[in-house]
């Protein structure tokens, strides 16, 4: 099923991110983890890469051994910087054949050095949209927005005719950015509303567990906006359970507030831990995700 279907017959429709593993150590702790969720009956589940595409080939295993051993539904992150439209089309191929029919398209991080030529590519997601629309037409396409702004895109009207270029390209849906102050995705999806952007929107959400974790994440989210009041509390938790507990209720709070505002997702960023994720659950008072809907 495409996502925009889930989103458009199971509204607030609540889904997990994960990041492939390195190590069969590690490896084995995500398995663990996602067996804890798949109980919560999630929409679905999305697997990104490392830092630059690093993983590809981790994530493709990751996402068809999720596909072929558990009944989630599975969304696999494909980037297209620095990779010609052949190995493109070849990496869709392979997900054609595995049963996965549901595509996150993103530019990716542009690479700090030069890559050797490989043949003609994208320079844009808007492109790669494009082109699985055409080539996979019964595939689903989500594409990225940002609700604080895009790191690339100083002039916010440019940014949103950029998004506005990957949906009309093609995109089913979108999913945001990180966030810590729900008022940026309220203003984000005003936006979208002026710009003339009417596919489903769904809001990510990322739980901090540890004042090391907040400090990395901001240096990920590339300079995402931490408010003053969640700084001070972080501050001051002296343990690691404290901080995970100030930074849990945080990211409740904020759903809880979506929620309240009819939001048709919510996407939670599982940093590959199941606790959080499992905190906001129990908040939520439903013995599993899909009872929202009910």
């Amino acid at each position: 099923m495409h996502i925009s279907e889930i989103l458009r017959d199971h509204q607030p429709a609540i889904s997990f991110e994960f990041f492939p593993p390195k190590t069969e150590a590690a490896s084995q702790e995500l398995f663990e983890t996602i067996q804890a969720l798949v109980p919560l009956k999630p929409a679905y589940v999305s697997v990104t890469y490392g830092a630059g595409g690093s993983t590809r080939e981790l994530t493709h295993d990751l996402v068809v051994k999720l596909q072929q051993e558990t009944t989630l539904t599975i969304v696999s992150h494909l980037t297209c910087v620095g990779s010609s439209q052949e190995e493109i089309l070849g990496i869709l191929e392979k997900y054609q054949d595995s049963g996965i029919h549901n595509i996150m398209a993103l530019r990716g991080d542009q690479p700090k050095h030069p890559l050797p030529y490989r043949g003609p590519g994208f320079e844009y997601a808007s492109e790669l949209v494009a082109f699985i629309k055409k080539n996979f037409p019964h595939m689903g396409i989500g594409v990225a927005g940002f609700p604080e702004g895009h790191p690339d895109t100083p002039n916010r009207l440019q940014e949103m005719e950029n998004l506005k270029r990957k949906v009309d390209s093609g995109a089913d849906y979108i999913c945001t950015q990180l966030f810590f102050d729900n008022r940026d995705y309220y203003d984000f999806c005003e936006r979208c509303e002026i710009a003339n952007i009417h596919v489903p929107m769904i809001a990510g959400i990322m739980p901090i567990i540890s004042l090391k974790g907040m400090v990395r994440m901001s240096e990920l989210a590339l300079g995402a906006r931490i408010p003053a009041s969640l700084l001070k509390n972080m501050f001051h938790a002296e343990t690691q359970e404290q901080a995970e507990q100030i930074g849990t209720n945080w990211a409740t709070e904020q759903v809880l507030d979506l929620l309240d505002h009819q939001v048709q997702g919510v996407h939670l960023y599982t940093l590959n831990k199941s606790k959080a994720s499992l905190r906001i659950h129990a908040a939520l008072g439903v013995q599993s995700f899909d009872m929202l809907n009910q």
